[in-house]
């Protein structure tokens, strides 16, 4: 019963995103009026988890190698039918990172990478840029795979950036993780609004277009490390910034000019 659930559900995912892309690929897009941001790396620093990996590793290069391997190991439990939150899941490849590198992964150090991965600083322009997109009369919303610490703060709070937001959304509800297209149908549907008055805001191509699959627009921030994918069969991002003032005046050109 499980399999045919896992199947179907895959079956509608497909059917949904190749019938969604369609437009995108014509470079249709109508104006949105709400913007759906994603947090980790897009508004909080996750450079800031370097002096961690420094320690443990003696190169804190591994910190971009653990934080792929977590994205693509979300992303294999969403496919496979099966769930553990963001936290377990951070650790779990934290440990398999250490084998890897014949590391010994101490339970302090586990630890440690949790409290820091709930607690990263917010990136030194997220405050101008959004002051930009509020003042612009966006509403704004985030989308993140981190779900709230009970009884705690969200990472978005510990950053001090969630006055500038609306909501808080997390792939909790969905039990999936992002390019899923459920995770944005969700925020739509809870929104009371269309997908199409949407725009998902990332750093990660991967993330624009699992909004764009669902007839979201797409809006990039190249901070290091993270580029436009240029293949021509898929959506490209309708804006693009290397850093947020910038995008946020690109978005305000496209969408508010």
């Amino acid at each position: 019963m499980r399999l045919g659930k896992v199947l179907m559900r895959g079956l509608r995912t497909r059917k949904e995103t190749a019938a969604c892309l369609k437009p995108m690929r014509r470079g249709i897009c109508r104006k949105p009026s709400v913007l759906v941001f994603d947090v980790s790396e897009t508004l909080i620093d996750i450079e800031s988890i370097n002096p961690l990996f420094e320690r443990v590793f003696g190169d804190k290069r591994v910190m971009r190698e653990w934080f792929g391997q977590l994205i693509m190991y979300s992303m294999t439990v969403t496919l496979s039918g099966l769930y553990e939150d963001f936290w377990t899941l951070g650790a779990g490849v934290f440990q398999m990172v250490g084998a890897i590198h014949n590391v010994a992964i101490k339970p302090q150090d586990v630890e440690a990478l949790k409290n820091a991965m709930k607690t990263m600083p917010a990136h030194s322009d997220c405050d101008e840029g959004l002051t930009m997109l509020k003042y612009a009369g966006f509403r704004m919303v985030t989308l993140t795979s981190s779900p709230p610490t009970p009884g705690g703060k969200s990472p978005l709070e510990n950053a001090g950036l969630d006055r500038f937001f609306e909501r808080q959304f997390n792939v909790q509800k969905t039990r999936s993780y992002k390019p899923d297209p459920a995770c944005y149908h969700m925020v739509a549907r809870e929104l009371d609004v269309a997908p199409a008055d949407c725009c998902m805001v990332a750093a990660h191509v991967w993330d624009t277009i699992g909004g764009q699959s669902v007839d979201m627009a797409g809006a990039l921030i190249t901070r290091p490390g993270n580029a436009p994918l240029p293949v021509p069969g898929l959506p490209q991002p309708n804006a693009v910034g290397s850093d947020l003032p910038a995008h946020a005046r690109e978005i305000i050109r496209v969408w508010r000019s």
